[in-house]
């Protein structure tokens, strides 16, 4: 019998993305029983089963779909000539992403960043804050769930070894200098993100805009940077900013959730 205990905790600790598979129900004569169980990696590897043949191998992709979607799928199967199965029973299943979780790259360890990552303790969002100035850290407090990364700005290849790109990547600039704001922008923008946001006024967005396009010949300019960001609900202090901005990183990752999980496949 498996410790499913054991092994998600073990595919927890190392971050490793994959499917778990629990079979619901099952009516008439099937291969498993409810309760069945099984985990799939990204590689196809599997752990458990559901009970073999062609049921486990439609398993196998459909949990492939879910870690590539991040989207709970519930399937049902009824086991006729399509699976080379006489018995007509039928089994139902949920398969369930994990170890996939948002992850925030914050530029800036200014006011409203330690803000935002203040209110972010708690949440779904793992979060990292990043900031190039020298001994920065020392005189901050914050949540252990926090992990900080000192860069520098002469070699900027430490900014982009401290992003996990991808599409469970967060990405916010704040930072005490527009030259890096830029130049952060230009790497997220040719690295896949989720979210990427700028802190700034209109004025600044144009600014960048023409700069993009015009020297670094990326026509589509700011049409995928947030800027301003946060939520119009008012109010300029920096935990009132970090309020609205907040809620808008919760707003993008509930509603794709939801929305990734809308569809029921059977």
């Amino acid at each position: 019998m498996q410790n499913w205990i054991s092994l998600l905790s073990d595919f927890k600790a190392k971050q490793q993305p994959i499917a778990f598979i629990t079979v619901s129900k099952c009516l008439g004569s099937t291969p498993c029983v409810v309760g069945s169980r099984m985990i799939v990696t990204k590689d196809k590897q599997i752990y458990g089963t559901i009970g073999g043949g062609k049921l486990e191998f439609k398993a196998i992709d459909e949990a492939i779909i879910a870690i590539n979607d991040n989207r709970i799928i519930e399937s049902s199967y009824t086991l006729g000539p399509e699976f080379e199965q006489c018995c007509g029973g039928k089994v139902e299943f949920i398969i369930e992403p994990m170890n996939q979780s948002p992850e925030l790259f914050l530029f800036g360890a200014g006011h409203i960043g330690v803000e935002i990552c203040k209110l972010l303790v708690d949440t779904p969002f793992k979060v990292n804050l990043i900031d190039s100035r020298d001994d920065w850290f020392s005189n901050l407090k914050l949540d252990a769930s926090i992990a900080t990364h000192q860069t520098t700005e002469t070699d900027f290849k430490t900014f982009k070894e401290a992003v996990k790109w991808g599409k469970n990547c967060y990405v916010l600039v704040l930072t005490h200098n527009h030259a890096i704001d830029f130049d952060i922008i230009v790497m997220a923008l040719q690295n896949q993100t989720k979210f990427l946001g700028l802190i700034g006024s209109k004025t600044k967005k144009v600014r960048f805009n023409n700069m993009l396009i015009k020297d670094m010949n990326i026509p589509e300019g700011m049409t995928n940077v947030v800027c301003p960001i946060g939520l119009d609900i008012g109010g300029d202090t920096p935990k009132e900013i970090a309020i609205s901005v907040v809620a808008q990183l919760l707003q993008v990752h509930y509603k794709s959730y939801l929305n990734s999980n809308k569809n029921c496949h059977s």
